[in-house]
């Protein structure tokens, strides 16, 4: 064998070798995301307080033993789906971008702009992410012990994106109250409360309008419009 041959051989099996551990962690990514995308569907049809991990397995395709080689129970599952929305769904950039403006515009100029990234989040990340939302939540209240637990284990960047709008604003709003003097009638965190609650409002309405047609509601819920009255409210 000559050196250049000898060179070639050992270079192959090297990076023969050094691919292996590659090749199955990207493997064992791909069947996971085929999970998760599976609870995805399946979310967006039932409520999770339904929903069990057969449904999961049935709806991936899987064997009830292949799955279990990748998630251990169905709230590993849920905990990698939030991850994957949250991460889908960051809004970091344009709360900063719109704090950053606190110099150049009033205080109501930047309600009037958290009130409109709010409107084309919602419509963003469309009905399916808002109805799996609304469960979260349903669950939350049914069993808080559990939804206590999958959400102790998501890292501060893994959390809602809407989580972090609050703590930002509750600063915000401290700062201006403090600075102009303002004598709100209710306390700053009564305030977020009722911004929470009529997101919560809207994105139900919003659910209700285009994923089950309710004629009640139908066409009536326009994030944009009832943001911008949010706003001025």
């Amino acid at each position: 064998m000559t050196l250049c041959h000898f060179i070639k051989v050992t270079r192959c099996h090297f990076f023969a070798e050094d691919s292996v551990p590659r090749v199955k962690e990207e493997y064992f990514e791909n069947k996971r995301r085929e999970i998760v995308d599976a609870a995805y569907r399946v979310c967006a049809r039932k409520p999770i307080t339904s929903i069990d991990m057969k449904d999961i397995i049935d709806e991936a395709g899987f064997s009830h033993g292949v799955i279990y080689k990748y998630y251990k129970d169905l709230d590993e599952v849920l905990l990698d789906l939030v991850r994957r929305i949250n991460e889908d769904n960051r809004l970091n950039d344009k709360i900063i971008s719109i704090f950053g403006q606190q110099d150049k515009k009033n205080w109501e100029e930047i309600i009037r702009d958290v009130c409109a990234m709010l409107a084309d989040y919602m419509v963003q990340v469309g009905p399916d992410v808002l109805k799996i939302s609304i469960y979260a939540n349903m669950m939350a209240v049914s069993e808080p012990e559990r939804a206590e637990r999958i959400a102790g284990k998501l890292q501060k960047n893994e959390t809602s994106p809407l989580i972090e709008l609050i703590s930002v604003l509750s600063v915000f709003m401290k700062k201006v109250v403090s600075k102009n003097k303002l004598k709100p009638v209710k306390s700053i965190s009564k305030i977020l409360e009722y911004m929470v609650a009529a997101y919560h409002g809207i994105q139900t309405g919003y659910v209700l309008s285009n994923c089950y047609h309710a004629e009640q509601v139908t066409g009536k819920y326009k994030p944009k419009e009832m943001f911008s009255c949010l706003a001025e409210s």
